[in-house]
């Protein structure tokens, strides 16, 4: 059996494990009903009331205003996303080709983007796509892990950028120490979830549940659990490897300041450099609070809206510009789902053909 059939069989679950298989299934299914699906609708909410107050009229005119060039801006994302993959890239020794790792980022953000995934379902089928290539389960999985604290380590020094800039534009002096206290506080969480990582996370939480489920419960988890505690430990002392890739998604951060700057340009109303990085690190970080909320439907258009008014830009620009960021999550995203649920069905389409 080739190592690509090993890894699709490896991910099916055998008779023991249905019964587990079915409570988690469950369990997950319970969470989402209480808690995205009413986020959903609180943003699904307040997205339509913040047109319909500033007027669908005028949001449509600033879009027609941009016209057809509007389906250039979402094509711009694909540079910063190639950074992204590059980063992601430089955690794994095996070095999978750079096409893999970009259609790998754009199936994560395609699903994250598109889906009440909790921004926790697109990494997954990220690791899958590694995995239907060949990468071993715990290599890929714990390559998502310490690559997601990369990203939102430098994600937070970026807010912070922004959050300085905003601060001088408001000419507030008391608004900067309090923002760098709240980051302050993030950076508290995401240092105790290196701690974890370092201390054996997923081991430590599948014990955990075994001892809530009884004894045996989880046991068969353990052993796979600990591995990737493990790769993962093993990739926090590649400080080479960390320092590249944390470089790349820097960098990946700043290109994403082209794609304000086109889409504002499209629209008739350009901004300068500092307002572009101001309302991409501050939209980032308002989109990024919040995850429960799928696509962050409602809260980025209210972000864009006070982050606008700061810039000069008038409320319909504001929407208009959100509504293009939207357009490039389904330009994009679509696509994207379909090319997940090809690659994998040949995948075990190929798998069965091997096996036979």
């Amino acid at each position: 059996m080739s190592v690509r059939t090993s890894a699709i069989a490896a991910s099916r679950p055998g008779p023991s494990a249905r019964v587990p298989e079915l409570e988690r299934e469950r369990f997950q299914g319970a969470a989402l009903r209480r808690t995205v699906w009413p986020a959903f609708a609180l943003g699904l909410a307040l997205f339509t009331g913040l047109l319909a107050w500033h007027g669908l009229a005028e949001v449509g005119r600033a879009l027609a205003a941009g016209g057809l060039a509007l389906l250039v801006v979402p094509f711009v994302h694909l540079v910063p996303m190639t950074a992204d993959a590059l980063g992601w890239r430089r955690l794994l020794v095996d070095r999978p080709r750079v096409r893999t790792m970009v259609f790998a980022r754009w199936v994560g953000e395609s699903v994250n983007g598109l889906l009440p995934a909790l921004q926790i379902g697109g990494n997954v089928a990220k690791a899958r796509v590694l995995m239907l290539r060949g990468i071993p389960g715990t290599r890929a999985g714990a390559s998502v892990v310490v690559d997601v604290t990369l990203v939102m380590l430098t994600q937070m020094a970026f807010t912070l950028v922004g959050l300085s800039l905003l601060a001088v534009r408001l000419g507030g002096e008391r608004l900067l120490p309090s923002a760098i206290l709240g980051l302050g506080v993030m950076g508290l969480m995401l240092g105790g979830f290196i701690w974890a990582q370092r201390s054996g996370l997923f081991a430590g939480s599948v014990r955990a549940l075994s001892a809530l489920g009884g004894r045996g419960a989880g046991t068969a988890l353990l052993g796979s659990a600990g591995a990737l505690d493990a790769a993962i430990r093993r990739l926090h002392r590649d400080r080479r490897a960390l320092l590249a890739a944390g470089a790349w998604h820097a960098a990946s951060w700043l290109l994403g300041v082209s794609e304000v700057m086109v889409a504002l340009t499209v629209l008739g109303h350009p901004v300068d450099l500092q307002s572009a990085v101001l309302l991409e690190s501050l939209g980032q970080a308002i989109r990024a609070a919040a995850f429960v909320v799928p696509a962050a439907l409602g809260v980025q258009e209210g972000g864009y809206l006070l982050l606008g008014a700061t810039v000069g830009l008038a409320p319909d620009t504001a929407l208009a510009l959100s509504l293009t960021r939207r357009l490039r999550d389904l330009v994009l995203g679509l696509p994207g789902l379909v090319a997940w649920q090809w690659d994998a069905a040949r995948a075990l389409a190929r798998a069965r053909k091997e096996e036979r």
